[in-house]
Parts: C-alpha cells; structure tokens; sequence
C-alpha cells in the first residue's frame, strides 16, 4: 500500500509507486528527475530534521535533502 515519502518510516527499503510531478514548482521537478527519481526506484527514508525541517532520503548510491512538501508528492512502497 503505497504512502507518501514524508510518512515513510525511517530505514523502511522501499520503491517510488509515484510522483506528483504537478504538485511540484518546476525548478523542483527538474532537479528530482535530475537526481533520478523515477517509479520503481529504490529509497529510503534515513534521517528527519526537527521542525518540520528536511528529510535525507538515500536514492540509489545517494544521500539527498528533500523539504518536506516535495516529499509529500512522492509516493512509495516497501520494497
């Protein structure tokens, strides 16, 4: 059952279902598609900021800083 990248558990393996590229400003939907975000890749959620702040994703081979509202617009399930 898919569930948004910022209610993901932490260090929960999981694939991108989704993402709501429309929910997204377009200087941030050219930098996730950039950094590889596409359905069927692997990620996990690592590390959460206090105050609503970032949340560190590993996406592949990489550790990124997503805000939380562009979190929001990805969807996942477990791996």
């Amino acid at each position: 059952m898919p569930v948004r990248l910022d209610q993901l558990p932490l260090r929960q393996p999981s694939r991108i279902a989704s993402i709501d590229w429309s929910a997204l400003d377009p200087e941030a939907a050219r930098r996730l598609r950039e950094l590889g975000f596409d359905d069927g890749v692997a990620i996990e959620a690592l590390h959460r900021s206090a105050f609503r702040g970032p949340i560190a994703c590993q996406v592949g081979r990489m550790i990124i800083a997503l805000r939380r509202a562009q979190a929001a617009a990805v969807m996942v399930e477990p791996a």
